[in-house]
C-alpha cells in the first residue's frame, strides 16, 4: 500500500535514528566505562605510593593495617617473589550494611619490600560505579532522548514538507484536471524547490507536444473520414443510378443491391469508428446536467417511424427524474445506441419498455434469440447475432462514453426472454 512521502521519511528516519542510538549508546557506554576505571586505577595507584611511602616512614603503618579499617587497605607479610610489585587490578561485590546490598569495589593487589627486607602484600580497595544502574539510568536517558528527537523531526517535518510538497500536490491537482484539447486547462505552480520547478517544465513541455500530436491526429481523421465519405457517397449515387437502369435482369439488381448496403454500412463503420476516436481522444469535454428522461422520450418520438414499422409496442414507467452532468451530444448518442439496439434486435410485435428512476434507466426488449455474453457485448466489433448490417461498434461506442464518466455505469441481463440495459448512476 503506498504512503505519502512525509510517513515514508519518517518512518526510514525513525528507524536511522533508533539504530544511530543505539550503536552510539553502546559505544559510549564502553568508553565511559573505561574511562571511570582508569580514572579509579589511577587513585589506587597514587594511593599505593602515599601508603608505600608511609610505611617506609612508620613501620606502625604495616602492623596496624591487618583489616580493612577506615582507611580501605590492608598489609600482609607474604613470601618474597620476583613479581611482588607488579599491580594487578580486580573487580569484586562486597556486603555494604547501610545499603544492604553488595557494591562493586575495584581493587588493587600489590606488594613491596621494608626497611629490613621484608615482604609484604598491599590491597587497596575503592568503590566504583554501579554498572547496572548505570545502564539503566542511560537507557531512560536515551530513551527519553529518542521520544523527544523523533517527536522534533515528526513536528518539524510536518511542518516543511507541508510547504515544501505544497507546489508539488497543486502539480498533481492540475495534472489530474488536464484534458487534450485544453492546453490551458495545465497551469504551471511556482516553486522555490529546484526539482519541482524542473518537473513542472518538463510537463509542459510534454504537455505542449501531446498537444501538437493531439491536433495533428484530430485533423487526420477528420481528412481521413471526410476523403472517405466523399467516394462513398459517390459510389452510392452511381449504385443508384444502376439500381434505375432497366438493361439489367433481376440477378444483377439484387447484386448491386448487395454492394449498395455493403457501401452504406462501410459508411456506418466510417462514422462510428470516426466517433470512437474522437471521444477517446476526449473532444466532447464540456458537460451540463442532463435530464435523460425528457432525452430519451425526444429520441424515441425520431425513431417513432422505425419502431412504428415493425409493429413493436413501446411503453414508458417514469419513478423519477434521471439527471447526470454528461456532454449532450455524447448523452444523445448513448441513449440513443441502446434505443436503437433495442429495436434493431427486437422481434416483430415485440415490446419495449422503458423504466426511468432517480438512478436507473432501464431498457428492456423482447429477444429474437438467446442471452448475449456480458463479457463480449461491449468489445468492438463484436456481434451478438450474425446480422450483416450491424458493424459490431454501438455498445463499444456506449462503453467508451461511459468511461468518461466514473459515476455513470451500464450491466447487461437476460431477463424472461428479454435483453435488459440498466444505466445506473453510482
Amino acid at each position: 500500500m503506498a504512503i505519502s512521502v512525509k510517513n515514508y521519511t519518517n518512518r526510514y528516519l525513525v528507524l536511522a535514528i533508533l539504530v544511530i542510538m543505539a550503536i552510539w549508546a553502546l559505544l559510549f557506554y564502553a568508553l565511559l566505562m573505561d574511562e571511570v576505571y582508569d580514572n579509579v586505577d589511577d587513585g589506587l595507584k597514587n594511593q599505593k605510593i602515599e601508603i608505600i611511602r608511609e610505611a617506609f616512614k612508620d613501620p606502625s603503618v604495616i602492623t596496624d593495617n591487618k583489616t580493612y579499617g577506615i582507611n580501605q587497605f590492608i598489609i600482609r607479610e607474604v613470601a618474597p617473589r620476583e613479581d611482588l610489585d607488579k599491580n594487578h587490578f580486580s573487580r569484586k561485590l562486597i556486603y555494604m550494611p547501610y545499603d544492604e546490598e553488595d557494591e562493586p569495589y575495584r581493587i588493587l593487589s600489590t606488594g613491596f619490600f621494608s626497611k629490613d627486607g621484608k615482604a609484604y602484600e598491599l590491597e587497596i580497595r575503592t568503590s566504583t560505579v554501579e554498572e547496572d544502574d548505570f545502564l539503566i539510568n542511560l537507557a531512560i536517558s536515551l530513551s527519553v532522548l529518542y521520544i523527544v528527537i523523533v517527536l522534533s523531526i515528526i513536528i518539524i517535518n510536518h511542518f516543511v514538507l507541508r510547504n515544501a510538497w505544497k507546489p508539488f500536490k497543486e502539480t498533481l491537482r492540475n495534472l489530474s484536471q488536464y484534458r487534450f484539447g485544453e492546453s490551458k486547462s495545465f497551469q504551471p505552480v511556482k516553486s522555490q524547490v529546484k526539482e519541482f520547478e524542473e518537473l513542472n517544465l518538463q510537463i509542459a513541455k510534454m504537455i505542449d507536444r501531446n498537444e501538437m500530436v493531439f491536433e495533428d491526429q484530430k485533423r487526420f481523421l477528420e481528412n481521413a473520414s471526410h476523403e472517405l465519405q466523399t467516394p462513398l457517397a459517390v459510389s452510392i449515387g452511381k449504385m443508384e443510378l444502376l439500381l434505375q437502369d432497366e438493361a439489367f435482369n433481376e440477378s444483377q439488381l439484387k447484386k448491386l443491391a448487395e454492394a449498395k448496403q455493403s457501401l452504406h454500412r462501410m459508411v456506418g463503420l466510417n462514422k462510428s469508428l470516426l466517433m470512437l476516436s474522437r471521444i477517446e481522444n476526449h473532444q466532447y469535454n464540456q458537460t451540463e446536467k442532463i435530464d435523460f428522461n425528457a432525452l430519451t422520450k425526444n429520441l424515441l418520438e425520431e425513431l417513432e417511424d422505425i419502431y412504428t414499422y415493425k409493429e413493436v409496442q413501446v411503453s414508458l414507467e417514469d419513478k423519477g427524474i434521471f439527471l447526470a452532468d454528461c456532454n449532450p451530444e455524447l448523452a444523445q448518442i448513448l441513449i440513443g445506441n441502446l434505443l436503437r439496439n433495442a429495436i434493431k434486435y427486437n422481434k416483430p410485435q415485440g415490446q419495449i419498455q422503458v423504466v426511468f428512476s432517480e438512478r436507473t434507466i432501464r431498457i428492456a426488449n423482447d429477444s429474437l434469440g438467446e442471452a448475449l455474453n456480458p463479457k463480449y457485448i461491449f468489445e468492438r466489433f463484436h456481434k451478438g447475432t450474425q446480422d450483416s448490417t450491424s458493424n459490431g461498434l454501438g455498445l463499444s461506442i456506449v462503453q467508451s462514453i461511459l468511461e468518461k464518466y466514473p459515476y455513470l455505469t451500464i450491466q447487461y441481463q437476460f431477463i424472461h426472454n428479454q435483453h435488459v440495459f440498466d444505466l445506473i448512476k453510482n
